[in-house]
């Protein structure tokens, strides 16, 4: 890792410790001396107190991470608003597609929104914070679960026969799972009037550090609002907006 410092070396020097033992998984004092080139007095010391505070952990002659660092994890996710870090993403989106554009998650067995940036067109698709999509026949749910296990995906969808919404609506479970694994080599959905009659939607996967898809970003309207024509200026658009907010969470 980068060496950082600051006017606080004691913190540093912890944080370089905390990475070395995980890069390690776990380390012995030797070790982590002289992996960091720390002096010893002072490093003997600092992992006497980091264990007594619960940070590090001891077993015989090695060091590990504390469970407070797992508390912490917990927290730290907890306390970190997804929706905050996508207002700018949509925005963005919002002001190239000049359409509504959404940050959604899966929620059970539906698709939902968290988050909106309304279009500033007169002609609007109405929506809602908390509103809840129907995961075969959306853009956002065809994301939401593309790169899920195939297992997951029976789970969600028992019989082989899917609700019809429009004369559009995939209908089948086996087709349905055609869709998903299109989506997954594209990288993008497209509701095309699936849901709504005359009522387009795009969407495109948000991943997390581990290259896991914790949520989705859509912009949708009206037909005659997206073009055929446009769709992939329209996508280009979203896919930089999904980057920008992976970003914001790596």
């Amino acid at each position: 890792m980068k060496k950082v410092v600051t006017q606080a070396p004691a913190i540093d020097k912890a944080t370089r410790i905390f990475h070395f033992i995980a890069e390690k998984g776990g380390a012995t004092y030797t070790q982590i001396y002289q992996g960091l080139s720390l002096p010893q007095s002072s490093t003997s010391a600092l992992l006497t107190s980091l264990v007594a505070n619960g940070l590090l952990r001891q077993n015989e002659n090695k060091y590990y991470l504390g469970l407070n660092f797992y508390e912490f994890g917990n927290k730290a996710i907890e306390q970190f608003n997804i929706k905050d870090l996508a207002i700018e993403p949509l925005t963005f989106l919002r002001d190239k597609t000049q359409l509504a554009c959404h940050l959604g998650i899966l929620d059970g067995s539906s698709a939902i929104y968290l988050a909106k940036v309304e279009s500033p067109n007169a002609i609007q698709v109405k929506s809602w914070l908390g509103r809840k999509l129907s995961l075969h026949c959306s853009a956002l749910g065809k994301v939401l679960l593309a790169w899920l296990p195939e297992q997951r995906v029976d789970d969600l969808f028992p019989d082989e026969n899917l609700p019809p919404k429009t004369p559009n609506t995939i209908t089948t479970k086996t087709a349905y799972k055609q869709e998903l694994i299109k989506v997954k080599q594209q990288g993008w959905a497209f509701d095309d009037a699936e849901d709504f009659d005359e009522v387009t939607c795009l969407a495109a996967p948000v991943f997390d550090k581990h290259g896991n898809v914790i949520a989705a970003i859509s912009t949708s309207g009206v037909r005659f609002q997206m073009p055929k024509q446009r769709i992939n200026e329209f996508v280009q658009y979203l896919l930089v907006a999904t980057k920008m907010l992976s970003n914001k969470i790596k």
